[in-house]
């Protein structure tokens, strides 16, 4: 992996997604509306890869994650597994912490109906490439892709084939950097109600995690 271009909270590279904040920027003044930053530990052994920034979640408050529906399960089973300080995740200015975690999306900006075009994924794939190179460089170990897109986005930013590593519930991929990969539904409204996603399975995905991170003995 090399370094690529560092997060940018200005950027207006896609034009697309540079209107649609300004629009929500309109009918929310008090939104964030801006690309979202990451969040958690500067030198993390997981790396959690999202989506993108929810309308009324990250959109507003500017932390991954924070203020809407998937942001409950995601902080909850974080902290339930030793990476997350407190289990709710309120506000950017809040007291919780990440303890060696980070949480990232693969597109920094709001799509319109949350769905960013191929062309604004790749468009904004060097800065997860960057944040891949960082996350490995500082000794990471684990990478969970929430959902196919984000999963897509990481093999992209590590120069890899989708179908060498094909996304799967619960599979786990070994990649580029001396890395893990690992795959979950995303935990979205949409996945929990419809129980494609249960809080069991999301459990067990974190298992995984924690155990292959354990030291040897």
């Amino acid at each position: 992996m090399t370094a690529s271009c560092p997060f940018q909270p200005d950027c207006r590279n896609c034009t697309r997604l540079a209107q649609h904040l300004d629009q929500v920027k309109t009918d929310y003044p008090d939104y964030h509306a801006r690309p979202v930053a990451p969040f958690g530990d500067q030198t993390a052994k997981l790396l959690i890869v999202g989506l993108a920034p929810g309308l009324h979640g990250a959109n507003r408050t500017g932390r991954p994650f924070t203020g809407d529906y998937a942001g409950i399960l995601l902080y909850r089973t974080l902290h339930q597994f030793g990476f997350a300080s407190h289990p709710e995740s309120i506000a950017a200015d809040d007291a919780l912490r990440l303890i060696n975690c980070r949480i990232t999306n693969a597109v920094k900006c709001l799509p319109p109906a949350n769905k960013p075009l191929p062309a604004e994924i790749r468009q904004c794939n060097p800065f997860l490439a960057a944040e891949l190179n960082e996350f490995a460089k500082h000794g990471g170990q684990a990478l969970l892709a929430l959902g196919t897109i984000a999963h897509q986005a990481v093999l992209m930013a590590l120069g890899c084939r989708n179908a060498d590593f094909p996304f799967s519930h619960g599979a786990i991929h070994t990649v580029p950097g001396n890395l893990r990969l690992y795959d979950s539904y995303h935990c979205s409204r949409y996945n929990t109600q419809t129980r494609r996603l249960t809080e069991t399975m999301f459990e067990q995905i974190f298992d995984s995690i924690r155990r292959d991170m354990a030291p040897a003995r």
